[in-house]
């Protein structure tokens, strides 16, 4: 079977979240599996445009709306990644450095799409499944079934993956221009709440739908910003499939980027020579817990909680804990954060901006790793913090209720609190302190967690019975 993965991000070329780290090992899995597996992306002028070599495959011209642009379609020579990484080279476009956040966003994913449809429509064959991820590719499955000049692609399945639905990429009905030529009578699949809604045509148009967690599947039938009664109405082909990790990057036995490598017989050791390391870089006690936060500095994450709940339990528990804070995003959160480190004169520190060696060295030498999301539709760092023996501090929502069971249930390795809010998660800190205290336990809880298997492989499996079942 040959799988063509659709998306705007895929580490290691272009990581802004999760969906980075998803896209660039899933197809890697399917691989495996004995599929083929390709991912498309548009080609930033980033570190890796810049140190790895391409081949052009296709050359070609699109217009977009009343605008002419030449794009090329680059493939990576020397399969780095272990699948086919195709870029689309589209000059005056996605000749960016970064992968959001310019104000013509809208323009730019949209050509992306488009261009990937064209090349497509010139193949000698059809993929057999095109995995589109999130809103920046959810018009491909609508395009694909109503646009006059890729007809002869209308039966390739189209799969949506929803990594997150609180964005979902609307624009005015004034853009409609900007469409490929299709069949007006079918303009009311783009429509939702008055503007034109990729994610919600997605959602419509593709074959099957998934989402990144069984959890935050049942989430969105009830809080979808929005998109709540059009997901229920299509619950027949909705799934969720929970996220895998790469489990050849994240091994502490093996990664290459913290200070000791360690096995779960060597944790103890292992995990202090690491923790030792973190804490004189940030001139931290290693001898006390450390709880730590990596992520986006924003309010789905709860990151705007972290300020009063570090404040709090360093005032209520002083010298007995300690915490550290890796992450950038809302400047507000990012002062705040700088604030009550200024505030502090013990026990916190923080960076800012994103690091991933630095986020390895964490996950290996911090105790715990608290996540107070309000929404986390599945959640990759509990599941690398398992990995390293790190214990998750989590709202339970979303994928981090599917994935981390409180140490106080049989076979737990984490603590989950219920509220997002800073009161509680101040109680799950307390526990954390508790626990860290009995060693012995902390050991099994430790062990209980690294021990689980939450590699790729299942969740490819997953994938590939559902793209199976989808052309039966």
């Amino acid at each position: 079977m040959e799988i063509l993965h659709v998306s705007a991000e895929c580490y290691p070329v272009a990581k802004v979240g999760g969906l980075g780290d998803v896209v660039g090992a899933l197809p890697k899995y399917q691989q495996e599996l004995g599929h083929i597996a390709k991912v498309v992306l548009p080609a930033y002028r980033n570190k890796f445009f810049d140190t790895h070599e391409f081949d052009v495959v296709h050359q070609s011209g699109m217009w977009l709306g009343h605008q002419w642009y030449h794009f090329n379609i680059l493939k990576e020579r020397h399969n780095s990644l272990e699948f086919d990484l195709y870029l689309v080279d589209i000059p005056g476009l996605l000749d960016t450095p970064g992968v959001y956040g310019y104000p013509n966003d809208t323009e730019r994913f949209l050509a992306f799409q488009i261009a990937v449809l064209d090349w497509i429509n010139e193949w000698h064959h059809h993929p057999d499944v095109m995995h589109c991820h999130d809103h920046h590719t959810a018009l491909i499955p609508f395009m694909l079934s109503y646009g006059y000049k890729y007809n002869r692609l209308s039966q390739i399945p189209s799969v949506l993956t929803i990594h997150n639905a609180q964005y979902q990429g609307q624009l005015g009905w004034d853009k409609l221009y900007l469409l490929p030529g299709f069949d007006l009578w079918k303009a009311g699949l783009l429509d939702w709440g008055g503007c034109i809604n990729p994610l919600a045509a997605g959602i419509k148009c593709a074959w099957r739908v998934t989402t990144v967690s069984p959890g935050y599947m049942e989430e969105l039938y009830q809080n979808a910003n929005g998109l709540e009664s059009l997901i229920s109405s299509e619950r027949a082909k909705t799934s969720g499939i929970i996220n895998g990790i790469d489990t050849v990057v994240w091994d502490p036995a093996t990664d290459p980027r913290i200070s000791n490598n360690y096995t779960p017989e060597l944790i103890p050791e292992g995990k202090e020579v690491n923790k030792q390391a973190l804490c004189e870089r940030f001139g931290l006690d290693a001898s006390l817990p450390l709880i730590s936060f990596i992520g986006r500095l924003v309010g789905d994450k709860g990151a705007d909680l972290l300020p009063e709940i570090i404040g709090r339990s360093l005032h209520e528990l002083p010298g007995e804990v300690n915490f550290l804070v890796l992450g950038s995003g809302d400047p507000h959160i990012e002062w705040m954060l700088q604030e009550t480190r200024n505030y502090a004169s013990y026990g916190f520190n923080l960076h800012i901006g994103y690091d991933e060696s630095l986020s390895h060295l964490i996950y290996a030498g911090t105790d715990f790793l608290l996540m107070p999301s309000r929404v986390e539709p599945c959640g990759l760092n509990q599941l690398y913090a398992l990995r390293y023996g790190t214990i998750p501090v989590v709202r339970s929502t979303g994928g981090l209720k599917d994935t981390v069971t409180d140490f106080g249930d049989p076979g737990g390795v984490g603590i989950r609190f219920i509220q997002p809010s800073v009161w509680d998660a101040c109680s799950a800190v307390k526990r954390a302190i508790e626990l860290y205290q009995d060693k012995r336990r902390l050991r099994d809880v430790q062990l209980s967690g690294m021990h689980l298997d939450h590699s790729w492989t299942s969740s490819a499996q997953q994938y590939v019975a559902l793209y199976q079942n989808m052309r039966t």
